[in-house]
């Protein structure tokens, strides 16, 4: 080669060997992360995708209507409408009464099927049904003697029918319902009687029975779930940014404060099993507190979101310019006033961010509250606050674990439905960290 051709000057426009191997190591780069992106994107549609698939049906349920004759004789036999003494007629009374009102009802209007039994007809209706219409009559004792309206819960194998999940050809293996059945439920709802409406009892009612499905609800589980995070709140909240005022703000850099951060670095890594274990020793075999009650689950889920405010504390309050702090001091401030004043309004929205976030963590656990008992099965709503505090309750986690271990398959829709519930939970609380962090955002 010539040193003519060696001193020739290059042209800027003219990309070398060098430039287009870095730009093409630049555009893989860019190809992995959006590929990446795609994938995250994929699975999270797929996940949602399940869970909606299987879950939205909890959301629906079928009803049977029916004119119910409310025979005096045997819901108030005394004719006194003593409260008390209607309330000693059990639900078989009122079970038979429903029976009753929905065979003549079938057989008036000639949707009955050859060969198809009273007992089949009346096996329609759920068990809980009987238990919903005596709680209605109580409520409400002048519908006594009078003909009702009543929107009735229809068996779990029926409902089934209608979502998919039951199928003629299963219904021959099953001994629960019969194919007649699913006919004749079938031409009950082509004729108006059996409709599926928004199921408000599966946010609103508490748990049921392994064989009645069609009624189990949420409601327990979610005030419980609510009683926790009040709990969690009003301890964390306050503790976690006092601590961490004092650990960025106050304490000496030594060897213990050293451990201490560490300690609290390593405790936020500690599997959440271990903080049930932890509850368990300390509040309930030690403190004396009773097992399955918000206080011990709000008191574990304390100790286990307290490192993720400290944390998420300390490095909102190390992200406010140094400069702040020392205009504060040098117009005569002290150095608390330079911290309430200053350093902490500027550091909120990290604060409620990082608080919030924790909280939500704090709503899905579930091993810590297998530990503390809370996985019993609680039918009856705890009380309101403080005394509610004390009273047995479960929480939406664990629903969704005592959903999955029932053998009955309505119950994994049931399962889906709380788990849709959970991520609407935990929706709403990611949204409200974003807009408090918007509201407090300060420029400096």
């Amino acid at each position: 080669m010539t040193a003519e051709a060696t001193n020739v000057p290059k042209s800027l426009y003219a990309a070398d060997p060098r430039t287009r191997r870095r730009n093409a190591a630049e555009a893989r780069f860019r190809t992995y992360g959006m590929a990446a992106v795609a994938f995250g994107v994929l699975a999270l549609v797929v996940l949602l995708s399940s869970v909606l698939g299987s879950g939205l049906g909890a959301f629906r349920q079928t009803r049977m209507v029916m004119q119910v004759p409310v025979d005096a004789a045997v819901v108030d036999p005394s004719g006194a409408r003593d409260p008390a003494a209607m309330g000693k007629v059990t639900t078989i009374a009122y079970g038979k009464m429903l029976e009753q009102a929905l065979i003549a009802e079938v057989r008036a209007k000639g949707l009955a099927t050859e060969g198809i039994s009273d007992k089949e007809i009346a096996g329609l209706i759920s068990k809980e049904a009987p238990a919903q219409l005596r709680k209605r009559v109580l409520a409400d004792p002048s519908v006594i003697g009078t003909t009702i309206s009543f929107n009735a819960l229809a068996g779990g194998r029926i409902d089934g029918y209608f979502k998919g999940r039951v199928t003629m050809e299963s219904a021959e293996l099953d001994s629960n319902v019969s194919p007649a059945q699913l006919k004749l439920a079938q031409a009950m709802r082509d004729q108006g009687l059996i409709s599926l409406p928004f199921n408000w009892d599966f946010i609103t009612a508490p748990d049921a029975s392994e064989v009645r499905p069609e009624a189990a609800g949420l409601g327990v589980a979610i005030l419980g779930s609510l009683y926790m995070m009040l709990i969690v709140l009003v301890l964390s909240l306050p503790l976690g940014v006092a601590a961490s005022i004092y650990l960025e703000e106050f304490a000496p850099k030594n060897w213990f404060t050293d451990l201490i951060e560490v300690n609290i670095a390593n405790l936020a890594a500690v599997p959440s099993i271990v903080f049930g274990i932890l509850g368990l020793a300390a509040f309930i075999n030690f403190g004396g507190l009773p097992q399955s009650s918000p206080i011990v689950g709000g008191l574990v889920l304390t100790l286990m979101t307290l490192p993720t405010i400290i944390i998420a504390t300390r490095a909102a309050l190390k992200a406010v310019p140094p400069s702040i702090k020392d205009a504060a001091l040098g117009v005569g401030a002290s150095k608390t006033q330079t911290i309430f004043h200053h350093v902490l309004p500027l550091a909120m929205p990290g604060i409620l961010t990082g608080t919030i976030i924790g909280l939500a963590q704090a709503l899905g656990e579930t091993a810590p509250l297998l530990l503390i008992g809370m996985v019993a099965f609680v039918r009856d709503y705890p009380d309101a606050p403080p005394e509610g505090f004390m009273d047995p309750a479960s929480a939406l986690p664990v629903q969704v674990y005592n959903f999955t271990q029932r053998a009955d398959p309505a119950y994994m829709e049931r399962a889906s439905g709380a788990i849709i519930v959970l991520l609407i939970f935990l929706a709403v609380m990611n949204i409200l960290a974003v807009i408090l962090r918007r509201k407090f955002e300060r420029r400096w």
